[in-house]
């Protein structure tokens, strides 16, 4: 574990799949991760890395070779190497071995670094491509932060308000967490929408192409506040496990296979590519 902190925020990361597992807001005490409840849900944060969502079948494809990668990637069940830490600064990595080039044939360097930035934690995804060619991934975060905030109050109190007010549309999942080709409206209140505890009845909450570049987690009963933005990001998930008290507000690049036959890594919808001897970096930032 690697803990960071500033007069406003203390962040504990574990090398275990380079996870948040602990942001605590100084100033109230108040733990705002999900505390990973294993008869419930057992992450906090988990890091989606080479894959977002699930592949069919649990395929992937590359240059005609099948490879089998589970659903949201490697990265969240792998240890990283802690290389570099200060007070207020983490850098985590993870690089390409025999173990993940027999599932995702690609040599990558995979860094989540981690910054305090007065009251916000920026999260930054690096990806440098090792190989001797292009290299094709999708990455995103699965933040999950406590509702109600310090154990207070009810589930039902809270909202979640987007950056504007826009028409959403969710794309449904089958039951194997593949997309349907159908989508559903979802309602806001202008720009918010309310916590329910049938909100994610049908699983997540997805947005393939969403206007709002944050979301924050608010309370009816009280002024604190939590924002997630994603400036560089596209698309944006929204879950919570039905009855539990969290929600998870997820940044993504890339996201799951529809259910018809899979295609080559390459042409798979949202992947991203990256050239040889190229970086890439996104990050988001997590605000009280």
């Amino acid at each position: 574990m690697v803990t960071i902190e500033n007069e406003y925020l203390k962040a504990t990361i574990s090398s275990k799949g380079g996870q948040l597992t602990s942001l605590i807001n100084k100033a109230t005490q108040t733990e705002h991760m999900w505390q990973a409840d294993a008869q419930i849900w057992p992450w906090h944060a988990p890091n989606l890395f080479p894959i977002v969502g699930g592949l069919v079948n649990n395929e992937l494809h590359v240059d005609a070779q099948t490879y089998n990668l589970p659903r949201h990637g490697f990265a969240r069940q792998s240890t990283f190497i802690v290389a570099e830490a200060n007070p207020h600064h983490a850098d985590f990595m993870l690089h390409s071995t025999a173990e993940t080039l027999a599932v995702y044939p690609y040599k990558f360097a995979f860094h989540i670094l981690y910054d305090l930035i007065d009251n916000a934690l920026r999260i930054t995804y690096k990806v440098i491509n090792l190989d001797s060619k292009a290299i094709y991934f999708s990455v995103g975060g699965h933040p999950a932060f406590n509702v109600p905030f310090g154990g207070e109050g009810n589930y039902e109190d809270y909202y979640l308000e987007f950056e504007v007010a826009e028409k959403l549309e969710s794309h449904l999942l089958s039951a194997e967490g593949y997309f349907t080709g159908e989508t559903i409206p979802v309602e806001l209140n202008g720009n918010k929408l309310p916590l329910t505890r049938s909100l994610f009845d049908n699983d997540a909450l997805v947005f393939k192409n969403i206007k709002s570049k944050s979301v924050t987690i608010k309370s009816t009963q009280n002024e604190q506040g939590l924002t997630v933005e994603y400036p560089h990001y596209k698309h944006l998930g929204i879950w919570a496990k039905p009855g539990a008290d969290f929600v998870c507000i997820e940044p993504w690049l890339g996201y799951a296979d529809d259910v018809t036959p899979a295609t080559d890594i390459s042409v798979k919808p949202a992947i991203q590519k990256l050239e040889k001897g190229h970086v890439f970096e996104a990050p988001y930032y997590i605000s009280i």
